[in-house]
């Protein structure tokens, strides 16, 4: 049995925000709020990444159109005792899936540890 660090990628929309920097901190909190309240401190959240077009840097993954934002949030968290990495992947989506309900998750990486 081996430990491993799971990242999902969880889209998230948020309504009502006036910028990028708005639209982050709801997602943040909202998603924070929902994993605390389901006892789950130990997932850690964070903006994911996705590379400018036009000159290739990083930025972050928000959209904002007419006050409404979809975030690319990020969750990672540790799983112990698991079988292979796919059963950590297995874990960590049955673990923030039941917390984050409609809410659609996507391997992004997963780490032995």
């Amino acid at each position: 049995m081996t430990n491993y660090h799971v990242t999902l990628q969880a889209p998230y929309i948020v309504k009502n925000v006036e910028d990028v920097e708005d639209a982050i901190g709801v997602a943040v909190s909202n998603i924070g709020k929902i994993l605390n309240k389901k006892n789950m401190e130990y997932v850690d959240i964070d903006v994911g990444l996705t590379i400018c077009p036009k000159c290739g840097e990083p930025i972050d993954c928000v959209l904002v159109v007419a006050r409404t934002a979809i975030v690319g949030i990020l969750l990672s968290m540790k799983i112990f005792n698991a079988e292979s990495p796919e059963h950590a992947v297995r874990i960590a989506k049955s673990s923030i899936g039941r917390a984050l309900k409609d809410i659609p998750l996507e391997i992004v990486d997963v780490v032995e540890v």
